[in-house]
């Protein structure tokens, strides 16, 4: 996505060197529709310049600080050399985040999305987020929990939902479920002992899982999940949830899986 607008003063752009001229560069904007910024060769790097040539070259990505705009002269300024190597690093990252937040945003709604839909859509998630890529990290982690506060109707949430835990790679995901565990036999504490046993799966959990069962009010127990991606993190919290309901089961008593806390911590 570009912005139809202005860059700010002090903001860190990307661009593409467009033009090399002795006095400076001109450099194309490539979050911005239709901008261009000039760097003066005083600003492309520090020190004495003889060749603008020998410190950038044709088409090449590159990252400025926007030092002055102009809306009415159609004129930005820009600095090369006041952005180091770490916040030039951090800018790239970024911009590619959004690239492929963009691309998402296509997958999620169709090529043919009007620009119009898009932006309402995209402004909805930047209310809540600081940008497309962290809502659908976000929706990949969460869910549609993650997108609940925002003014989307369901269906559009749940094809951003779909389509971002289908392509965006996080580090790792957690989910929560709770099991209610009800067992009214005379040894009904060690069958729900056992249950809880059975729920954290000793050596049956694999190695990049990590799964908790905590106590949360009779009935309830909380179940944690956190694993590399989704499709796991699921298959394990139900995992959990049916061996501790087996056991319980197996005994006479009543075992039920929900989403929802329904008893307080208090």
């Amino acid at each position: 996505m570009k912005f139809s607008g202005w860059p700010t003063q002090g903001e860190l752009v990307v661009g593409r060197v467009e033009e090399i001229e002795d006095f400076g560069v001109f450099i194309d904007l490539l979050e911005y529709q239709d901008k261009q910024g000039l760097c003066h060769i005083s600003e492309v790097a520090s020190g004495w310049i003889k060749n603008v040539r020998d410190h950038v070259s044709p088409d090449q990505r590159v990252v400025a600080k926007v030092l002055d705009v102009d809306e009415n002269a159609q004129q930005i300024d820009l600095s090369l050399k006041d952005v180091n190597d770490h916040q030039r690093k951090d800018k790239i990252q970024e911009w590619k985040n959004e690239q492929k937040a963009d691309n998402w945003m296509e997958i999620a709604f169709g090529e043919d999305v009007s620009d119009e839909e898009y932006a309402e859509t995209a402004n909805a998630l930047l209310v809540e987020y600081p940008s497309l890529y962290d809502s659908f990290e976000a929706a990949a982690i969460h869910g549609e929990t993650a997108l609940e506060e925002t003014d989307l109707e369901e269906e559009t949430i749940a094809a951003i939902v779909e389509t971002a835990r289908e392509n965006v790679s996080v580090p790792y995901v957690a989910v929560t479920g709770y099991v209610d565990l009800e067992c009214a036999a005379s040894d009904g504490v060690d069958v729900i002992r056992d249950a809880l046993q059975a729920a954290e799966g000793k050596g049956e959990i694999p190695e990049e899982v990590d799964l908790e069962v905590t106590y949360v009010g009779a009935p309830e127990y909380r179940i944690e999940v956190q694993a590399p991606d989704y499709k796991t993190a699921e298959g394990q919290l139900e995992a959990s949830a049916d061996r501790a309901a087996t056991v319980v089961r197996e005994h006479g008593g009543e075992a039920e899986f929900h989403r929802e806390r329904r008893v307080d911590d208090e």
